[in-house]
């Protein structure tokens, strides 16, 4: 006999997961620094910092440190005086796309 106790443990992964995704993707600039790098490419941190104004240097710095820690960007470190660092998108952040282009067109909806 089922008492929903399936149900009920299936409904609270599926509670855990999402606030699992959640937390990797949130905060204030997280988002806009995927898709930027989506779109440019491979970023210098002074290229990212520019095009992304009024983010602070130490934000900036805690977002792409999250990021990479979380598997989303690569960090490449050139050596050479002054050092070149370099942030792009790995695979595993390609997967996010489609996420971020259903919260784009749900943006979308919203605001019209």
């Amino acid at each position: 006999m089922d008492d929903g106790t399936n149900s009920m443990c299936e409904k609270q992964l599926e509670i855990v997961k999402v606030a699992e995704a959640l937390a990797v993707i949130s905060g204030k600039w997280k988002p806009t620094i995927l898709i930027y790098l989506r779109y440019r490419g491979v970023q210098r941190f002074s290229e990212i910092k520019k095009n992304l104004p009024p983010i602070t240097q130490k934000m900036l710095t805690a977002q792409l440190r999250e990021l990479e820690r979380d598997g989303l960007v690569t960090r490449n470190i050139y050596p050479q005086i002054p050092p070149k660092v370099e942030y792009s998108l790995t695979a595993y952040a390609e997967t996010l796309q489609p996420v971020l282009a259903a919260l784009r067109a749900w943006g979308e909806q919203r605001t019209s």
